[in-house]
This record gives structure tokens, C-alpha cells and sequence, in this order.
């Protein structure tokens, strides 16, 4: 028998008796030849040796122990994986968009600023030839002078050229409506975008950003629209003044005598004025009597007008709101009626809800009466005609915009 054989039986002889020794088992001795034990071991061998660490390894196991798992390993690079999604890419096409539209935003309110510095010029140009005939008129000079001619002339083309700025402003007007109208669709489609599926948690933060940075925008336009509206109606009633009043100055040229302000600029002042109630205006009665005119006291704020009813009441229950016809036909109706009715516009919010809800819901509704008078002075009534005024109501479940006559 060769060594390496003899080693691997010594081995597996080991092997056995550790397993007999771990099992209780109990070994009897064999008789054997003598030329099988001349190339045998010894069948029992007694040693205080350890067994070989080989064995030791294969015969006993070393206790298993879990590994400890930290937070980290657990979230592991979770948020720093970048995956594109498809909300992802919305969120980018409507924050592309939105930039678009400031950048118009931005040249249109530098447009805006433009045209209020060049009309400002061109008053000024006008009234410093209208100072000039009045300074020389008060004076005293000759019917027909061919120098008070000649500024009175400057002054209908400095007239005439503020006239041509209205059409600028309302042809601006006409953009920042279009850009008011973009705003809205971005507004609803971010909230929209919530709705997708497919998204991770990092494009609903980038959508909560830009639903904010487009309600700012809104709010921009808005003020900026406003503030292009003012503009026209205030131009618009200053021209028709002034063009009375250019009238009256040039027959104050060609006497040579000094007038004072054109009749014209107050219409009605000597007309009887119709003495009735709001409950009557808007049960359109056909019977009032005449009063001399008396100045109208503007309501307190946070007051709603006596009377049975409202000559329209508008409700804000939803974004869209078409309330310009009704307004147009009942107005129209109620000027045919009283040709000298003033209008009152009471802007009213629920009272119920805490101290925060009830002034963001006061803004609302001042702003939606903003936008009612804007149509209103859109449809020919002067700003002179309407007051604005505020209350909370308890009855209210939504902003509403109440227009009473006066």
C-alpha cells in the first residue's frame, strides 16, 4: 500500500472515531490476518492528540451570526438614482413655458411703463400750451391773436397725440389678456399633472414649485392688467374733457375774453336727479319723482346697501364664471330707467372659517369685483358711476359680487 493511500485511510479511520466518539458508539476490536495487518494501522488507536483542523472544521460549525443592517443600507442610494419619467418630463415642457411667458410679461409691463413716460411727456407738452394761452388770455389780448392761434393748434396735435397712445395700450391690453388666458391653462395643467401616474416623489416637490411660481404670475398679470385698464379709462374720460374744453378755449380766442371750463365736463348738473331705492331699481318700477340733486354719500365699508335684493348678484362657485351679458343687459336696462343711477359693487365672502381663511377669501372676492368692474368700465361706464365696497356675510357659502343701484 502506498503512502498517500495510507494517509487518506488513517483519515477517514479519524474520521469514524470522532463520530463514534459524538454518538455514543461502541467499538469492538476485529481480528484481522497477519498480512493485512502487516499493511493496516492498528485498528483502535488511543492518542491525546487533537484531531487535525481539517476534521475539526468538518465536524463542528462555528455559531452563524447575522449580519447588522444600518438605516443607510436599507434606503441605500433610493433618492440618488436619477430616472426620468414622463411627469418629469411635463414638469419641463410647462416649466419651459412658463419662463416663455415671463419673458412676455416682462417686455409687456416695460411697454406698459413706455407708454405711461410718453404720455406724460405729452400731457405735458399740452398743458404748457394751454398754461400759455390761459396766462395770456387772463392778461388781457386781442380777439383772433394769430400767436394764441398757433398754440392752440400745438395743443390739439399734443391731444391728438395722446389719443394715439390709447390705441397703443388698448392693442397692449388685448396682449396681456392673451397672457392672463396662458397663465390660467399652465395653472391648470400643473394641477392636472398631479393626477399621472407614474411619478416619483422628486416631481411632485418640482410641481408644488411651479403651481406657486405660476400663481405668482397670475397675480402679475392680473395687477398688470388692472393697471393697463386704469390707464385707458382714465385717458380716455381726460380726452373727452379736454376736447370740450379746447372747444371753449378757441371761443375764448376768437373773443379774446376768458371762459371757464367747458359745461360739457358736468353733464346733468342742472337736470333733475330720480329719487328711488335700490328696492325699487331692481323691480325696475315705472314711477318716481323728481328731486333737486343731492350729493351722494359713498357707503361704509363692510356694509351691504338696504333693499330687498341686489340688481345682480354673481356667484364665484367655480373658475369660469360668464357673467358679462346679464350684467350688460341689466345695467343697460337700469340706465334706460335712470339715466343719472349711480352703481354700487359689494365684493361678499363668507364670514365662517378662522381669522387666515376669512382674508384669503376676503382677497378673492375683492378681486373678483376687480374684474367686474373692469368689464363694467369695458362696456362704457365710467369708474365716477361706481363704488366699491367689502362684508363679510354668514349666509355666504362662496365669494360672491353683488351690484346694487343708487
Amino acid at each position: 500500500m502506498t503512502e498517500q493511500a495510507h494517509k487518506k485511510r488513517t483519515s477517514r479511520y479519524y474520521l469514524f472515531m470522532a463520530l463514534a466518539t459524538v454518538y455514543g458508539f461502541s467499538l469492538t476490536p476485529i481480528a484481522i490476518d497477519s498480512a493485512e495487518a502487516a499493511d493496516s494501522p492498528a485498528a483502535l488507536v488511543i492518542s491525546n492528540d487533537p484531531l487535525p483542523m481539517d476534521l475539526r472544521s468538518q465536524v463542528y460549525s462555528s455559531p452563524s451570526r447575522a449580519p447588522q443592517i444600518s438605516p443607510a443600507q436599507v434606503t441605500g442610494n433610493y433618492y440618488d438614482e436619477q430616472s426620468q419619467t414622463v411627469v418629469g418630463r411635463k414638469v419641463d415642457t410647462l416649466r419651459s413655458e412658463l419662463f416663455s411667458l415671463q419673458g412676455e410679461i416682462a417686455n409687456q409691463s416695460e411697454k406698459l411703463v413706455s407708454m405711461q413716460v410718453n404720455g406724460q411727456n405729452k400731457a405735458a407738452t399740452y398743458y404748457a400750451s394751454i398754461a400759455t394761452i390761459s396766462t395770456q388770455l387772463q392778461s388781457g389780448t386781442t380777439p383772433g391773436n394769430p400767436r394764441l392761434v398757433s398754440k392752440l393748434a400745438t395743443a390739439r396735435t399734443n391731444l391728438e397725440d395722446l389719443s394715439e397712445n390709447i390705441a397703443s395700450l388698448n392693442d397692449l391690453a388685448v396682449k396681456i389678456s392673451a397672457s392672463a388666458s396662458t397663465a390660467s391653462f399652465l395653472l391648470e395643467s400643473t394641477r392636472a399633472t398631479y393626477g399621472l401616474s407614474g411619478a416619483i416623489e422628486e416631481d411632485h416637490v418640482r410641481l408644488a414649485q411651479l403651481e406657486d411660481a405660476i400663481n405668482n404670475t397670475v397675480v402679475i398679470v392680473e395687477r398688470l392688467l388692472n393697471n393697463v385698464n386704469d390707464d385707458i379709462t382714465r385717458t380716455t374720460a381726460y380726452l373727452a374733457t379736454e376736447r370740450d374744453n379746447l372747444r371753449t378755449l378757441a371761443l375764448a380766442i376768437n373773443t379774446g375774453d376768458m371762459f371757464g371750463r367747458s359745461l360739457s365736463s358736468r353733464p346733468f348738473s342742472a337736470a333733475p336727479q330720480a329719487n328711488f331705492t335700490p328696492a325699487a331699481a331692481s323691480g325696475y318700477a315705472n314711477t318716481f319723482t323728481g328731486a333737486p340733486a343731492q350729493p351722494m354719500t359713498p357707503p361704509a365699508v363692510g356694509t351691504v346697501p338696504g333693499g330687498p335684493r341686489p340688481l345682480v348678484k354673481i356667484r364665484f362657485d367655480r373658475p369660469d364664471v360668464s357673467y358679462q351679458q346679464p350684467v350688460y343687459l341689466a345695467v343697460n336696462e337700469a340706465l334706460k330707467r335712470y339715466p343719472n343711477a349711480r352703481f354700487e359693487l359689494v365684493a361678499v365672502h363668507p364670514s365662517a372659517g378662522n381669522a387666515a381663511e376669512t382674508a384669503i377669501e376676503s382677497t378673492r372676492a375683492r378681486r373678483n369685483a376687480e374684474r367686474v368692474l373692469r368689464s363694467l368700465t369695458e362696456m362704457g361706464l365710467g369708474l365716477e358711476r361706481v363704488d366699491l365696497s367689502y362684508t363679510p356675510s354668514e349666509n355666504a357659502t362662496t365669494n360672491e359680487v353683488h351690484l346694487y343701484v343708487r
